[in-house]
C-alpha cells in the first residue's frame, strides 16, 4: 500500500498554524461578533459565505469568508457578464472584477482591509488551509498553473503568501503562479514567519490608503 505524502512542511507547519490559527481566534472573538452584527444589521443576509476550494492534493473543501456580497449575488454576475463584453473578458482572465457592483458598502471595506477573509482562520485549525500557502483556487482556475499544479497540489492553500505581500489583486495571473511555485520549492518555517509580518504590513497601507 502507497503511503499518503505529507504536506509541505509536515507536522512542524500544520503546528505551528494550529497554535498561531487559534491565538489569533481568541484574540479577534470580539471583532468578529461585532461584524456578525453589522452585517445583520446592513443586510440581513447570511454572515458567511462558503465557497468550493482546491485543498491539499486535490480534496475539495469550503472556504469560509464574511460575505461581501449582495445575496443574489451569482444571478447578478451573469447578468452582467451576459451584458458586457468588457467585464466578460475581465472575469475570464482574472477571475474577478475590479469594478464588481455585487459588493455591498460593508463588504468593500472589509474587501480593502482582508478583515473578510479571518473566517478562513476556521480553515486552518480543521486543516483545509495553512496561515501561508497559495491562493486557494477553485476547479478551473487551477488549469493555470499548467506544469505547477503539482506543486500547488503538495500543500494546503493559505490565508495569505506571496502573492499577497507582492500587490495582491495587481499580480498578473501568470507572476501569481510563479510566486506559488516558488514559495513550495523553498519553503521553510522562517519564510512563512517573515510573510506573516510583512502581511500586516501590506494590510495596514491598504487600509491607510483607502
Amino acid at each position: 500500500m502507497a503511503i499518503e505524502q505529507k504536506a509541505l512542511g509536515g507536522g512542524l507547519k500544520r503546528g505551528f498554524d494550529i497554535v498561531v490559527a487559534s491565538l489569533i481566534l481568541v484574540v479577534l472573538a470580539p471583532f468578529f461578533v461585532m461584524l456578525t452584527i453589522l452585517i445583520k444589521m446592513t443586510d440581513h443576509g447570511p454572515i458567511f459565505y462558503q465557497h468550493s476550494r482546491v485543498g491539499y492534493q486535490g480534496k475539495q473543501f469550503s472556504c469560509v469568508k464574511f460575505r461581501t456580497m449582495v445575496v443574489d449575488s451569482e444571478s447578478r454576475l451573469r447578468t452582467l457578464l451576459d451584458a458586457d463584453p468588457a467585464a466578460r473578458e475581465e472575469w475570464e482572465l482574472h477571475r474577478k472584477l475590479k469594478s464588481d457592483p455585487r459588493i455591498t458598502p460593508l463588504g468593500s471595506l472589509l474587501r480593502n482591509s482582508s478583515a473578510d477573509e479571518l473566517p478562513q482562520l476556521i480553515n486552518v485549525i480543521r486543516g483545509d488551509m495553512s496561515l501561508v500557502g497559495p491562493r486557494p483556487v477553485v476547479s478551473e482556475e487551477l488549469e493555470h498553473y499548467g506544469e505547477h499544479a503539482k506543486l500547488y497540489l503538495a500543500t494546503r492553500p493559505g490565508m495569505t503568501g506571496s502573492w499577497q505581500i507582492n500587490g495582491r489583486s495587481d499580480v498578473p495571473y501568470e507572476s501569481r503562479v510563479a510566486l506559488d511555485a516558488d514559495y513550495v520549492r523553498d519553503w521553510c518555517l522562517s519564510t512563512d514567519l517573515l510573510i506573516l509580518i510583512r502581511t500586516v504590513g501590506a494590510v495596514i497601507r491598504q487600509r491607510g490608503s483607502m
